[in-house]
């Protein structure tokens, strides 16, 4: 995706949260082993033992392969755009959600990305079915989603040229997506749809019930002298009020208008909930 963004204060992109770094690094490091290498058989070994073939995750129970197959790119270009919606779009999502809350969702988008990919792929082209699907792109697309629900009136810089809402950018690539599904190079868009699709569901419900799911099992094992408190009744109203006061600030004038007192409440906030 070639876009660019630039903040209110005129900086170009979000600063390098320490979540983001730690996935680029991750990112980085497995590109530059495929990278030595070369096309070689271990290069071909390796990207099908870490790459997501849906015959082997099927048949060989190879159910890693739905998580590692987003650190493994094609070649540079693949991976540097990748990188690029990570850095752009994530970096400000995690300072939002805090660490848990974005990798979470970000491994949740990657692996439905994968899911699709691995029921619907071997049907549109059943040689698909022992191929690797790799790249980071089906949870990037999942971010692409959380930002346009969540700031629908940002603009980015469609090839740094022309101003779009991020809301109808989203919308067109999703609808860019769904008419290329039906091409010959149709692989990485399938998994993008999956990864835009599984981005929505969960911002959309899917949330509350992981979270109840954890909330069933935290009781389960609680120990009968202490008592779980649910998450919305534990809220502070003050401190609901302040963080939908500081969200909506974030909305209108991003990020870096955020003075350190403001990050701290957002910072407490995550933590808390």
């Amino acid at each position: 995706m070639r876009q660019g963004y630039r903040t209110t204060l005129g900086g170009f992109g979000p600063s390098l949260t320490p979540t983001v770094k730690v996935l680029l690094a991750a990112n980085i490091s497995v590109f530059v082993l495929q990278f030595m290498l070369g096309q070689s058989a271990a290069r071909v070994w390796f990207d099908h033992f870490f790459g997501l073939v849906p015959r082997k995750a099927l048949a060989g129970l190879h159910v890693w392969q739905f998580a590692t197959y987003m650190f493994l790119h094609l070649n540079f270009m693949h991976i540097f755009w990748n990188m690029f919606i990570l850095w752009m779009f994530g970096s400000e999502l995690d300072a939002l959600w805090g660490r848990r809350g974005f990798l979470q969702y970000y491994f949740v988008a990657g692996i439905g990305a994968g899911l699709v990919y691995f029921l619907l792929m071997p049907l549109i082209e059943p040689a698909a079915a022992y191929a690797p699907l790799i790249g980071a792109s089906g949870a990037c697309f999942g971010l692409l989603m959380a930002y346009g629900l969540l700031f629908p009136e940002r603009r980015v810089m469609l090839w740094f040229l022309i101003p779009v809402k991020v809301k109808w950018f989203v919308l067109g690539i999703g609808l860019f997506e769904l008419m290329a599904i039906w091409r010959a190079d149709s692989v990485g868009h399938l998994a993008h749809l999956g990864g835009l699709l599984f981005g929505y569901l969960y911002l959309r419900g899917g949330k509350k019930w992981l979270d109840g799911l954890r909330r069933g099992r935290r009781r389960r094992k609680a120990d009968s002298r202490f008592r779980v408190v649910d998450d919305e009744q534990d809220r502070d109203p003050v401190v609901r009020v302040e963080v939908d006061r500081i969200l909506e600030k974030i909305s209108r004038e991003g990020l870096d208008s955020l003075t350190p007192a403001e990050q701290e409440a957002l910072r407490r906030a995550s933590r808390k909930h």
